[in-house]
Parts: structure tokens; sequence; C-alpha cells
């Protein structure tokens, strides 16, 4: 019984299909049996009827005729018995009527029998033929007889249309001659009726139970499409299991999409370590306060707070001891925040906060309560307590800053600040007598754009043999295109170190360098391409040993390439610089010293570094022709390097006397403005 309810309840859709089929053919086989006999009675029915009174003619024209050579009622009884005989299969009995009965004589015993058939009473009263089955094999058929105009000449007491008597005939069903014309269109018409009810049968099942819930499925799709709304989930309690697992998955597939869907918008907002806004969400938050304190003439303040050497905490204790600072320092500094204010991490250790409403003397008192809370309380971490400071600067709408970007610019110039004047404090915009900081972020913000506009490029001076003036190799520039101006390195390297920009920097002017070489291949096929690399540039090291690989997809040699260092990329890790340099020469890459002399630590290198080239301090070039110690210096730098089995390269040589100078010496190679400035291409 249970399993009996759950087919009913729940049911496959090709156990559905299976009981539909055989449904149909039962009630297909049901219907034809049962609708064969209706057939076959109606037929049996209505033929009978037809034959029965065909036979009933003949049989009168018989007797007719014997009556009208006026035969008595013995001859009568003979041509029946003879009639019989004729037709065994049927039974013919002839009743008089009244009327004739009393003009002729009524035949012997035959008013009783008369009297005790009411359908002989019936018809003889009536007039009407009766017809019945008086068993599944035979039937049984009265034929009224009726006068016409001709039989009056004898039935002189009659009229016409009076019943003379009946015709009893009892048939036999097997007699009955079908005709095939009614059978095959009964056949057919029953078929068609079968046909058509079985139709509706499987229409109305499968319209309920298949098309309409993949309908449901449809118009749900529909929706999420026109809406792009993930909450609209279809209705289950599908007959057939397939549609509805289909459903559950389905549901199951949107509720996984749609919190997956709300998981990327979180994250698109959200930093994933601490909870709090990220970066892109607090600049929209930045922007709409602006918008608000500009609608409403009221002042607001931003605290933007930075780890002090916090690398230290990573490098010591490792990065996930280094996480689980961040997210203490988080949750410590928004419990001490008013519920209105916004607290947002920017990346990596810095964080910042929008303080609505709020003035400058205010935004102060609270950058110091953050500052103390941090000071009084220990992280407890898996390594044991720890104690973190921060630098926080403090600035504020209009007075510091009118739009984001000078807001923004305000807050990273006051924790520059912070940052120099010893860390671990919370100051203002307000003392900066000289403006350096400033200056500095400014040329900061216009190399940022720079770099996002593409407008860096690598120009080329040319490095020449001093023998010949012959372009042997050219050192790859960094210059920034402005307009119609170009903006020389001098102006940007040092805002580009001092806030973390150079690495990119250089690696714009490397690949844009490659591709220069990389074109002037006919021109030049054996010069020489010298890249500057900054001492954070260096300190990457998965990129400086990708060098090799980056040339060669270039279609470039490797000995085309050639690294300036200088002892600020040295000096910090002797050791793994050494090895890197080593690697890179052994891939053909050459090393060259660059401003050799300019420190005490320089000759000490060529004792532990193996590279290729010396490039002499251009101070000691410049004014080589008019002081003779500055002659001293490069002739005793050429000859120790010379001693090491290394080329020199003099820098700038900006006219002939000092190139006549550097000749004689035997320096190997020079650049400056007398040999070429540099170019955007050669």
């Amino acid at each position: 019984m249970t399993k009996l309810f759950y087919f009913i309840k729940r049911v496959t859709l090709g156990r559905l299909l299976l009981t539909l089929s055989i449904v149909s053919m039962i009630l297909a086989l049901v219907l034809l049996f049962v609708l064969s006999g209706v057939v076959r009675d109606r037929a049996v029915h209505d033929l009978a009827r037809d034959e029965a009174k065909q036979t009933s003619k003949l049989v009168f024209q018989s007797l007719y005729s014997a009556m009208r050579k006026g035969w008595n009622k013995d001859e009568i009884k003979e041509v029946i018995g003879r009639l019989n005989k004729t037709m065994p299969r049927l039974d013919i009995r002839v009743y008089r009527g009244e009327m004739v009965a009393h003009q002729f004589g009524a035949m012997e015993g035959e008013g009783e029998v008369i009297a005790k058939d009411p359908m002989l009473m019936q018809a003889l009263t009536d007039g009407k033929d009766l017809m019945e089955f008086t068993n599944e094999h035979e039937l049984r058929y009265i034929y009224p007889v009726r006068a016409t105009a001709e039989c009056l000449v004898c039935h002189t007491e009659s009229h016409v249309g009076a019943v003379h008597g009946v015709i009893d005939i009892t048939y036999p069903v097997s007699e009955i001659k079908v005709s095939l014309t009614y059978l095959i269109n009964s056949i057919v018409g029953y078929t068609l009726l079968v046909m058509a009810v079985v139709f509706i049968v499987l229409y109305v099942t499968l319209r309920y139970l298949v098309a309409q819930p993949i309908a449901e499925l449809v118009d749900v799709i529909q929706r999420i499409t026109h809406d792009m709304d993930l909450s609209h989930r279809i209705k289950g309690g599908h007959r057939i299991v397939e549609l509805q697992r289909l459903a559950e998955y389905f549901n199951h597939l949107l509720s996984t999409v749609q919190e997956y869907n709300e998981r990327m918008e979180e994250l698109a907002v959200r930093d994933p370590l601490t909870g709090l806004y990220n970066r892109r969400k607090f600049d929209e938050f930045l922007e709409y306060e602006i918008n608000r304190a500009l609608r409403h003439e009221h002042k607001f303040s931003i605290i933007m707070a930075d780890l002090d050497d916090f690398k230290f905490v990573n490098d010591t204790y490792g990065h996930p001891v280094g996480d689980m600072a961040l997210k203490q320092m988080s949750m410590l500094l928004e419990s001490s925040l008013r519920k209105g204010d916004l607290m947002a991490r920017l990346g990596g250790d810095e964080f910042a906060i929008i303080l609505p409403e709020t003035s400058p003397e205010q935004a102060l008192l609270v950058g110091q309560k953050l500052h103390r809370a941090l000071a009084d309380e220990p992280f407890d971490l898996p390594v044991g307590k720890v104690g973190l400071s921060a630098s926080f600067s403090v600035v504020s709408f209009p007075s510091d800053g009118a739009t984001n970007t000078e807001l923004q610019t305000a807050m990273d110039v006051v924790l520059y600040k912070a940052k120099n004047h010893g860390k671990n404090q919370v100051l203002t915009s307000d003392s900066d007598p000289d403006g350096a900081e400033t200056n500095i972020f400014r040329r900061g913000d216009f190399l940022r754009r720079a770099l996002m506009e593409d407008r860096i490029d690598a120009f080329l001076q040319p490095i020449v043999s001093v023998k010949d003036g012959v372009p042997m190799a050219f050192e790859a520039l960094a210059r920034i295109r402005d307009g119609e101006r170009l903006i020389a390195a001098g102006q940007f390297i040092e805002a580009a170190e001092e806030l973390g920009m150079i690495r990119e920097l250089d690696m714009r002017v490397f690949n844009k360098g490659l591709a220069q070489l990389q074109s002037m291949a006919h021109q030049y096929p054996e010069a020489k391409m010298f890249f500057n690399l900054s001492a954070r540039t260096f300190a990457d090291l998965d990129w400086v040993r990708s060098i090799p690989e980056q040339v060669l997809k270039m279609g470039i040699p490797c000995q085309r390439i050639v690294l300036e260092i200088t002892e600020r990329e040295a000096l910090p890790h002797m050791g793994t610089v050494k090895g890197v340099i080593d690697e890179l020469r052994s891939k053909g890459i050459a090393i060259a010293l660059d401003d050799f002399g300019s420190g005490f630590s320089s000759f000490l290198y060529l004792k532990y570094l193996t590279v290729d080239y010396v490039k002499i301090e251009g101070g000691f070039v410049r004014q080589m022709a008019m002081d003779e110690r500055d002659r001293i210096m490069v002739r005793h730098i050429h000859q120790v390097a010379k001693e090491f089995g290394l080329q020199t390269v003099a820098e700038f040589v900006e006219d002939a006397e000092t190139a006549a100078i550097l000749a004689e010496m035997g320096v190997d190679y020079a650049q400056g403005y007398h040999f070429g400035k540099p170019v955007a291409s050669v």
C-alpha cells in the first residue's frame, strides 16, 4: 500500500510514459471490446429488423397469392408449413386479426395464443412491428399486415389500414448477413472515437504532469533574466520524479549562484581579511561625503593610519601572524569609533576613517584617542604579546582639500610627514613650512597619472667607442611625455623611490627599451642595451631572474643586454646579489657597476662581484679637462678596472677635449652630450 501511494505521489518520467502506454492500450482494448459489443448488438438489431421485415413481406406475398386463388384455411396452413420446411431455421406463424376472424372464421386455438402473448396483442392493436431477442441466439419479429384497397375486394367489412393479422417470425441471429460497408464504417468510427479518448487522456496527463512544470521553469528563467533577481524559485510538488529533482536542483543552483553573487558583491566592496570596506568603496563614500558636505555646508574629517615597521612582523613571524595582527587592529580601531563613522582598509597596513560632520580639532582628538588605544593594547598573537604602533594623519574638508584627489593627496602628505618625523604619532597638515613633502606627493601624483596613461617612454643615449665614435650600445633612460614637453628622470625619480613606484617605472622602461632594441636590429645588429635597475627593482628577485626569458621572448640574444646596478643595490644583500648576478651572467646577461667611484665601497665590490663593465662616475669626468685631480681619479679607476679585466665607460662626456683625454687614457667607451643626447628612437 505504501509503495502504491508513493507511485501515485511520485513517478519517474520513464515510468509515467510506460504507465500511460499500458493504460492507453488497456483502455483502447476495453473500449474496443465494449464498443464492438455495442456495434454487434446494434448491427444485429438493425439488420435483424430489416431482414425479418423482408422475410415477413415474402411470407405475406406467398400467403396473399394463395388467398387470391381462393384457398381455404387448410391450404393456407399447408403453405405456411412448406415455408417452414423451405427455411428450416425460421419459425413462421400467422395470426388473424379480429376483423378477418369475424368475417372468415378464426383458426383453431388462435384466440387463446393471442390472448396469452402481449406482443401479439400489441401488434394487432397498434399495427406496429415489434422485435425482441428471445435469447442471445434468436430474435422474434412480428410484422403487422395492413389492409390495402385491393384487400377490400375480399374483406368487405374492413377498411384501408386495418390490421388484418400478423406474421410472427422467430429468426436465428446467425443467419443475419451484416453489410461490409456498415461494418467498416462502424469499425473506423469507433476506432477514431477510441483514439480521441486516448489522445485526450494523454494530452491532459502530459500537460498537467510534464508541460505545466516545464512552463513554470521557463517562466522563472524569464523572470530572472528580465528582473535580474535571483530570489525567484520554482514551486515543488511535481509528481514526475525527474521534474521534481530538476526543480530542486535548479532552486539549489539559484541559491548557490545567489550566494556566490552576494559573496562577489561583498568582495567587491569589502576587504576579505578584515571585513572593512576596501579602497574602491572608500572612494565612493568619500565622494558621497564631499557632496553631502557641500549640500549642507558642514565640515568633515579623515584619519589615515599606517602601521609602523609592519614588514618586520611579517618577516619575523610570518604573514599569517601579520594577518591576525591586522584583523585585531581593525577591530580595536573600529570599536573606538562612533556609529556613523566609516572605516576602510586601503591596502596592506593602511587604514582610513571618514568622520562625518567633524571639525579638524575634533578629528585630532579622535586620532589621539585611536593612537592611545593602539599603544595601550598589545595584540595577543600565537607568538605571544606583540605591541604595534602606527602613524596617523588627520585632514579635513574643505581646509585640506575640496576634492577626492586633493583630500587623499593631503592624507598621503601628512602621513609621509609623520613617518619622516619619527613615526608613532598623530599629525595634521598645519606643520609643513617648506612644503617638501607636498612637492614629493605632487610629483608622485604626476608620475602615477603618467603610468596609468602610458606616457612613460624609453629615450636612448648612445654609448660609443672612444677610439672611433661608433655606437656600441645605448642606455635606456626614462622620460615622461607631458603634451609637447618632455620631463627628464631627475624630476621624478626621487618621488618614484619615495612613494614606491620606482619598480613599476623600471619595468615599464625595460619593456619599452626591449621593444626599441628589437626594432633597430637591422641598423645596429650587434648593439647592446643598458638598463638602470633601482634597489627596489633589483630586490624583486623573481622578476630579475625572469629577465633572460623576457629577452628571449622578444627574439633578442641575452648577450645584448646589460644591467646597471649601484652600491645601493649590492650593499644590503651582498650574498644574494652575487648569486643573482652569477646566474644572470651564466645566461649571457652582462652587468655594469654604475656611478663607480661615487661611494667609499665601490672598489670593494670588484673583490666580491663579477661584473663586465665599470661606468666611471660622471662627476669626475665632466671637469677632468680643467681639473688634474679628476683626471687622476678617472685614470686610476680605469687602471683598476683593466687589472680586473673589465671594460670602462665614462659618463657625462660633453666636449671634444674630454673625449680626447679619455682616448689617450685608453678608456673603452663614453657617453654624453658630446656623442649624442637621449632621443626617442635611433
